[in-house]
Order: C-alpha cells, then structure tokens, then sequence
C-alpha cells in the first residue's frame, strides 16, 4: 500500500508532518469502528483493518527512517528484515572508532563531556547522510535508489548508536 497516497502527500523525504497529522486525524474519523457499530460484521471488519492500515502508515510517515524506507519499497527496493551488511570501508572504521568511544565513556574523568562530544559527532555525521538522502530519493534512478539504501542503513546504525550513547548517559545519572 502507498501510505503517500493514502494520506494525500507529495512522495518525498521532507515533508509536512502538521499537514499529515491533520490528515491523520481526518482519516481516523472517516474509518474508525465506532462509525460503522451499526453496520454488518463485514463493515465492522473493514473498519477494523482500514483503521490498522491508517495507523500503520501514519506511523510510517511520520518517521524519517521509515518514511525513506516505504519510499524505496514503493520502488521495488525491500530493507525490512534484511541481512545486508555495508562495504564502505570508511563508515566501518568510523563505526569502530564510536565504539570505542562509548566503551571510554566510564573510564573518562569528564563522562558528561565526552557524551556531549559523541552526540555532536553524530549529529553532525546524520545530517551528512540525511543530505545525502534527500538528494537520492527526489531522483528516478535506480543506482540511486541502491544508493539511498546504503544511507538509511547507515543512519539505522547511528540510531541504535544514539540509544546505546542514551543509556550510558542514564547510567551515569543512576
């Protein structure tokens, strides 16, 4: 299912998350179950999965990752679930070099400072691949689309280092 069309949005990275709210909203009113609590099972049925649907797809567009995601499943390019591991050579060494960071975190004499550093670090590394994105996604190009894979899985990786950096950082606080 195209979510952009469900919702009635341009297909691109950015978007205007007030006006998907607002047709979030819309869309919950037009399909929810209480609507159709006087109709046939079979309405009360569609209602349900319909409302599923409409969660489902807010959810997706309303987060960038997954958002990037359905835009290259749209294309025939799947990443849920998926196994591929990345070749940039540079990315592995510098995902090496943040791992080692976060494991100095307990020993540093100015823990909060480093984690600062760390999530400047990856800010600033997220808003490249971000940029980057963007740019492969607004083409039709097929070497593009591969390309952009490679960003979100990138950026799937700088996720998980930011929740790992935030639990550190609670466990300082502990």
């Amino acid at each position: 299912m195209n979510y952009f069309d469900l919702f009635n949005v341009v297909p691109a990275f950015d978007i205007d998350t007030a006006l998907l709210a607002e047709r979030y909203r819309e869309l919950q009113r037009a399909v929810h179950p209480d609507k159709f609590a006087n109709d046939t099972e079979q309405q009360k049925r569609l209602s349900v999965q319909r409302t599923a649907q409409v969660n489902d797809g807010y959810q997706t567009l309303k987060n960038p990752l997954r958002r990037a995601e359905h835009m290259l499943s749209l294309r025939g390019i799947e990443l849920s679930h998926e196994t591929t591991t990345l070749k940039d050579g540079a990315f592995l060494m510098q995902q090496m070099e943040w791992r080692e960071a976060l494991e100095d975190i307990s020993q540093s004499g100015d823990p909060q400072s480093s984690i600062d550093e760390l999530y400047q670090s990856f800010g600033e590394f997220e808003s490249i691949l971000s940029a980057k994105l963007v740019t492969l996604l607004a083409t039709d190009d097929n070497a593009d689309a591969l390309l952009a894979a490679d960003q979100i899985r990138k950026l799937k990786f700088m996720a998980k280092l930011h929740n790992e950096l935030a639990r550190i950082e609670d466990g300082l606080l502990d």
